[in-house]
This record gives structure tokens, sequence and C-alpha cells, in this order.
């Protein structure tokens, strides 16, 4: 965005303390060409049409515990939608107490991204779904366990055959993750910031407008556009000034795990805004608790500008506007086990 674009707009903040909403359409004219509102409607995904069935389904499943082997996590474990969709913690707290190696990014309007993990390793919902049941030290789970599971309850069963009608065997980890992103899907939270792009010039506050020009003139939208505020491009942490090693591990190496390209040391994809103000602690290490203090380092690694306490504050501000209205969600009932439900174990499997 042009310094030019922040000249202007600063001027005229400086003359009105409280922006009528005539004057907030240069504001939200420049915002609407480097951001998009959310979408009024379930966003559809592709080869998985979303319906009640498998709405209701993946809630299911997003909720049960017995998809891990220890019957303990589930993926509300880590993506609790009571705590702005993460779990709050630097690292997850998975299979046998183990901690993850990176910070758990939030579940809400996650079907936006372009990619899902920090390293983009998973191309949709429906892959990243898959994975963390899996992983050793998230669900340390296997497909044919948990369909050993699934299929153990005959509640289940029937859900899988409402959901994916017309299929010989519809029971299927396939199908299992297909219903998960089906209610993912749904987990969209509108905000006051989508109002104002929808043409609420009132929305915003006058502080949280300033810092919405910042955000734009100083060139954080560069990174953290569209419609989820981030959540596409890979980019290095510290493109100007790498942080300390405390901030950014120095065996996590981001994207290079998934290409094994040198140039994808330390790259991530960039992380979606939206509800950042209710889902510390930041960055993939999780070690940075204050989203101020995580503003203020973003200035310095990405844009190599020491923002000044004011400008920190105000950008703070408008970043409190993406936190969103979360969908009511009905904790839901879950099929009683059977004397074939494979039974939980605590067991650790190490490679």
């Amino acid at each position: 965005m042009k310094k030019i674009l922040g000249v202007l707009l600063a001027s005229a903040f400086a003359m009105s303390p409280v922006l009528s909403p005539a004057a907030a359409d240069p504001l939200r004219d420049a915002a609407l060409e480097v951001f998009k509102p959310l979408p009024s409607t379930i966003p559809a995904v592709k080869n998985n049409r979303i319906t009640p069935e498998k709405i209701d389904l993946g809630k299911a499943l997003f909720f049960d515990p017995r998809l891990s082997a220890s019957g303990v996590f589930s993926c509300n474990s880590c993506h609790n939608l009571a705590t702005g969709g993460d779990d709050n913690l630097p690292t997850s707290i998975g299979h046998g107490w183990q901690r993850g190696p990176r910070n758990s990014p939030t579940v809400f309007n996650s079907v936006l991204n372009e990619a899902q993990f920090w390293d983009g390793r998973a191309a949709d919902l429906r892959e990243q779904a898959k994975g963390p049941i899996q992983a050793g030290v998230e669900m340390a789970n296997t497909p044919p366990v948990v369909m050993a599971t699934i299929k153990s309850m005959p509640q289940y069963v029937d859900w899988f055959k409402k959901a994916f009608p017309g299929e010989k065997d519809p029971v299927t980890f396939d199908n299992l993750a297909k219903a998960i992103e089906a209610f993912e899907a749904t987990l969209i939270t509108p905000a006051p910031f989508d109002a104002f792009l929808n043409g609420d010039g009132e929305a915003l506050t006058a502080d949280q407008k300033k810092g919405l020009a910042l955000f734009m003139d100083k060139g954080c939208s560069a990174c953290h556009s569209g419609v989820n505020v981030g959540g596409h491009g890979y980019y290095p942490f510290g493109v100007i000034e790498k942080p300390g090693a405390e901030i950014l591990p120095p065996d996590d190496k981001g994207r290079y795990e998934v290409t094994k390209t040198a140039d994808d040391e330390y790259v991530y994809r960039a992380s979606p805004l939206r509800n950042i103000a209710v889902t510390a602690p930041y960055f993939h290490s999780g070690m940075v608790w204050d989203l101020q203090v995580a503003v203020a380092i973003m200035g310095t690694s990405q844009l190599g500008e020491e923002l000044n306490n004011e400008e920190v504050r105000l950008i703070t501000a408008f970043l409190e506007s993406l936190t969103g209205a979360v969908p009511p969600v009905v904790y839901p009932v879950l099929p009683p086990e059977t004397a074939k439900t494979p039974r939980p174990t605590s067991e650790i499997i190490t490679k």
C-alpha cells in the first residue's frame, strides 16, 4: 500500500477523533482491495458436498476421544471451540502426555486457508484431519483401529450410511475425514471487521480504523490479506531480522521438512489472523503470550521497522476487530461402546 495512502488517512484521523461513515469510505475502499469479508454461507469444499448429515456426523467425530488410542484426546482437545478454536498452550499435549512440536492453530475459519498446518503439508481439512489421528505424539492411532472402533458401534454405522448414501461401504477412514471437514467448514466467525467491509462505518472504533490504516501502510497486509487475513502464501520468519532461538527454534526448519528445498528453511505459511486476540500464545513456537509483543516482533523481523508503542497499540486494536462470533455448537451425545470396541491403550510406540 502506497505511503501516500497512509499520509492521507492519518490526516483524516487527526482532524476528526470519530470518523463518520462517509469519512471512512476511502479506508474501506482501500481495505476491500486487500481483504474480503467472510462468506454468508458455508463454504463449499472440493469433492465433498456438505450436507446436514455429514455435518452432524463430523461434529460427533470431532468431539469423540475414542478416535485416539488412549480414548482421551479428541480433535476438540487441541482445537477447543470454547477457547478460540485452539488449546491456548505453547504446544499441544497428546498421547502419553507428550508435547507436540508446534503451537496448535485455530480451527475457526480454517476451511478458508490455502493449506493446513504451519508448513502447509496438508492440502485441505480432509487431509489435515487424518494427520493428528495417526501422529504418535497426538492421538497415536491407526486407520484400521479407528475404523474397527467406529464399526463396533451400530449408531455410528447408521450415521455413516446416512451421510454417504449409495456407497457400498460408507464406513471408511476417508469418509471419516470428509465428515470432519464438513463440520469444520461450518466454524465461521463473522467479526466487526466483516461488518465494516460490508458497509457499516461504525463497526470499528476510531482506534481500530487507525490500526487498519497502519496495518496496510506498514506492509503487514502484504502477507496477511484476503478473507482470512492470512492463511495463504509462505514466507521466511525473519525476512529482515531473525528472532532469537527462544521464538524461532533452530531445529524446526518449517516448510523445509515438506519440500526439502534449502530456500524453504524457516519458511512458514502466513498465519491467519482472525480471532488472533483470543488465541495466545503466538507463533509456531508458542513462546509469545502478549499480542502487542507479537506485533512488535513482526515489525522488527518481517518489516525491518521498530514500531513505536502507539503504532503497536493501534495495530493491536485493529486485530481485536477480527475476533468473531462463535457459532453455537451443541455438545453431541456419542454412541456407546460395545463388547467389540477396541480398548484404550496408553502405550507409547517409538520408531
